[in-house]
């Protein structure tokens, strides 16, 4: 191979002994599990708000936000169930200069991939342990799934991971909630391929294993937008884009068809300060039909504790280093709209 070998890294049985969850901690992941799924399953009325940074690059500030979530869960939990975005894999979109906490838990240092799986566990546990809430990640690399599949409530797949095979027979064995985003390219079929697969058994290679899985019945959509063949961003929330694909998971006869609206990148062009407006259109297209309303179960939002984003190394507490976020006073305000208009 065109590469040099550097160390063996721990196995994930290894890191859940070296970082073992507690009771509470379980207990905490399994509740949400099975309160997502309820939703998922149109068993509960509740929409799914999964939030927080593009990229989790500092675990003081990410935390410090989640915290801020608790309470206003609190207000809002007869309607809304939180699900902080915790993504730890996260790098640039080009894969150029930072790559995500897992391959540099200090954005200001070169890799190191076993700090940066120690460092992605023990910022999972530590939200749970402060904060109580179980969390959401980015399955970006498939093997690495492994070290955090006790502690994760919700997966996504993003839109260029969704039509790899790889990604698609791991999402059948995972025991969460799984989100499959729209390719790049925007194609429906692609993204409702990637959830028929991941909703069936299958037997593959994994971590160098013959494995077999059971199926995941709560794979779904996400709509995330798409570009055009100039490279222009386009929208696929509208009320137009939702009947088709609630149309196309009928012809499908997919189990529990379900969709949560990605309100940040294609959807927004990347503009933040979009996703309360989309947000607002989503809802009224649910009041407008019973297919929309039955399809959508949520929304994914980009949000920090600072408006906007910075270069690594400008040292803004709270502050994206990728994509730009929606700040905490403009997304408790968010919050709150939502819960009225639902309510």
């Amino acid at each position: 191979m065109n590469a040099d070998f550097i160390k063996a890294l721990a196995l994930p049985e290894e890191v859940k002994e070296m970082c073992p969850l507690t009771p509470e901690m379980e207990r905490a992941v399994s509740d949400t599990k099975h309160e997502i799924e309820q939703v998922l399953e149109g068993m509960s009325k509740k929409l799914i708000l999964i939030i927080g940074p593009c990229s989790a690059d500092n675990e003081d500030s990410v935390v410090d936000y989640i915290s801020r979530l608790s309470p206003v869960q609190e207000e809002v939990k007869d309607s809304i169930i939180i699900v902080p975005r915790i993504y730890t894999n996260k790098p640039r979109t080009t894969g150029e200069g930072y790559k995500g906490m897992l391959h540099q838990p200090n954005p200001n240092e070169k890799s190191d991939l076993f700090k940066g799986i120690i460092a992605t566990r023990h910022l999972h546990m530590r939200a749970i342990a402060e904060t109580g809430f179980a969390c959401a990640d980015e399955m970006l690399y498939p093997e690495n799934y492994a070290y955090l599949d006790d502690l994760l409530a919700y997966v996504a797949v993003g839109a260029r991971s969704v039509e790899d095979q790889q990604h698609r027979l791991t999402a059948s064995a995972i025991a969460s909630p799984v989100g499959m985003k729209n390719p790049t390219s925007g194609d429906y079929a692609v993204m409702l391929n990637a959830i028929l697969a991941a909703s069936h058994p299958h037997t593959f290679i994994y971590r160098g294993w013959e494995i077999h899985s059971h199926g995941n019945p709560h794979a779904h959509a996400i709509l995330r937008g798409y570009t055009n063949k100039h490279g222009e961003a386009q929208p696929n929330y509208h009320f137009e884009d939702l009947i088709r694909l609630s149309e196309q998971y009928e012809e499908r006869n997919l189990m529990n068809p379900a969709v949560i609206i990605d309100t940040n990148h294609a959807n927004s062009n990347k503009n933040p300060f979009a996703q309360p407006r989309i947000i607002k259109e989503v809802l009224n297209s649910m009041k407008l039909s019973p297919e929309v309303k039955n399809l959508v179960k949520g929304f994914m939002v980009e949000s920090y504790i600072e408006d906007g984003c910075q270069k690594v190394g400008e040292g803004v507490y709270g502050k994206s280093i990728t994509d730009p976020c929606l700040g905490w006073n403009k997304t408790v305000r968010l919050i709150y709209d939502i819960a009225e208009l639902i309510g």
